[in-house]
C-alpha cells in the first residue's frame, strides 16, 4: 500500500531506531480485516477475546457465531435469551457486553456505516458508550477494521514492550510516557504501533 510506504519513510526519517526496525521487518502488511457481519460482528468478536487466551476465545467466540449461521447481528442478538449466550461459554459480564452493543447498535450509538464520515475521537466516544468496550478496544477496531494511520494504543502492552526493545529500554514505558515519546511519530502512530508489534508478535491488551 503507497501511504504505508509514505509512512515507513517518515517514521524512518524521524527515529533511527524505528528505521532499523522497519528495515529488518520489512514493509508494512497492515490490512484492513474483513468480519463476516460487519461492524456489530467485530465488535462483538471483541468483547468475546478480552482477557482469554487465544485458543479459548476461538473456541467461545465459534459457538457464539454459531447462534446465528456466522453472522452474528445485533438484532438476533438482542433477541437472544441471557441464559443461551451464557450456553456458549460466555461469561455473564461478556453476555451482557454483547447485548449492551447489539442495543447500542440498534439504537444509532454505533453505526454499522458512515465510520469514515467520523474523527477518531468521535468513535472511541462511541464505541466506548457500549458496556464492556474501553480504550484498547476501540483502538484495534480504527486500527484493524478502518486502518485510520494516526492510532497509537498506549494501554497495549505489545506496542509498550515493543517500544522498548526498539529504543534498548531496560524497563517498559508507562503509558503516558508513551504517550509522549509517540508524538516523534505523528500522523504515522498506527504505523509505529504496528512495527512495535512486530518486534513482539503483539498485539495484547
Amino acid at each position: 500500500m503507497d501511504r504505508w510506504a509514505e509512512a515507513c519513510a517518515a517514521l524512518s526519517a524521524a527515529d533511527p531506531a524505528m528505521a532499523a526496525t522497519i528495515a529488518t521487518s520489512g514493509p508494512c502488511r497492515l490490512a484492513r480485516r474483513r468480519t463476516p457481519g460487519g461492524t456489530f460482528a467485530a465488535l462483538a468478536e471483541a468483547i468475546v477475546y478480552q482477557q482469554l487466551a487465544g485458543a479459548a476465545a476461538a473456541a467461545i467466540h465459534g459457538r457464539f457465531a454459531a447462534l446465528y449461521g456466522g453472522r452474528p447481528t445485533a438484532a438476533a442478538v438482542a433477541a437472544t435469551p441471557p441464559a443461551s449466550l451464557r450456553s456458549v461459554g460466555l461469561s455473564a459480564n461478556k453476555a451482557a457486553s454483547i447485548r449492551d452493543l447489539a442495543a447500542r447498535t440498534l439504537d444509532g450509538t454505533v453505526r454499522t456505516t458512515g465510520w469514515r464520515r467520523m474523527s477518531d475521537d468521535e468513535i472511541v466516544d462511541r464505541l466506548e458508550a457500549v458496556r464492556g468496550i474501553g480504550p484498547w478496544t476501540a483502538h484495534m477496531f480504527l486500527i484493524f477494521q478502518l486502518n485510520r494511520p494516526d492510532v497509537w494504543p498506549t494501554g497495549d502492552l505489545g506496542v509498550r514492550a515493543g517500544f522498548a526493545r526498539i529504543q534498548g529500554l531496560e524497563t517498559l514505558p508507562t503509558p503516558r510516557a508513551l504517550a509522549a515519546a509517540g508524538d516523534a511519530y505523528r500522523p504515522w502512530r498506527t504505523i509505529a504501533a504496528w512495527y512495535c508489534w512486530r518486534a513482539m508478535d503483539g498485539p495484547f491488551p
